[in-house]
């Protein structure tokens, strides 16, 4: 995926309210369970009908790395929906979202300010209007670079202009090199 599709995925997971299963074979199960068959889940996690009969049944127990990745990943894009789909609804309604970065930011002015890239390590909430883009923009499948000017345009309003109390004449707002990137709801 992203680098910020997997920031906005892994805070929606912080408010589910069960753990997803750990064990291979538990999520072999809840896989099949969901997808209502092993051979729908072998096509997904590309392995054989038979290895996911397998580990559905602990006869297999540690799955490759790779595997193991693959698995988690499509368990918890399926855990709990409904938890998931509130977690956004509120971020996108009253909640907003929390964003830490540390970055290079820099910004478009008129000739004479300073707008100069520089890495800037920041903490801030942004509206609940910019964590309803974001989502809905990861929804439709956007890129990792339409999900980065959606977040550049939600930090220049936030903190370059401060909500329209100052920079005013700000055109565009530049957020590149990401060294660290997290969101909270």
């Amino acid at each position: 995926m992203s680098l910020i599709g997997d920031g906005l995925n892994k805070a929606v997971q912080k408010a589910f309210t069960r753990p997803a299963p750990k064990s291979a074979g538990a999520q072999m199960r809840y896989l099949v369970k969901q997808l209502g068959g092993t051979k729908a889940v072998a096509q997904m996690l590309r392995v054989s009908q038979r290895t996911v009969e397998r580990y559905v049944k602990d006869q297999i127990k540690k799955p490759r790395p790779d595997l193991a990745g693959r698995l988690d990943r499509e368990v918890k894009a399926r855990w709990q929906p409904q938890i998931r789909a509130k977690a956004k609804a509120k971020a996108a309604s009253t909640g907003g979202i929390i964003i830490d970065t540390r970055a290079r930011l820099g910004y478009t002015a008129p000739i004479g300010s300073t707008d100069q890239d520089r890495i800037r390590h920041l903490t801030l909430a942004l509206p609940p209007v910019h964590a309803a883009r974001l989502f809905e923009a990861q929804e439709q499948g956007a890129s990792d670079a339409r999900l980065q000017e959606i977040a550049a345009e939600a930090l220049k309003e936030v903190y370059f202009q401060d909500g329209g109390r100052r920079a005013g004449s700000l055109d565009e707002v530049r957020f590149t090199d990401i060294e660290h990137l997290e969101f909270d709801l």
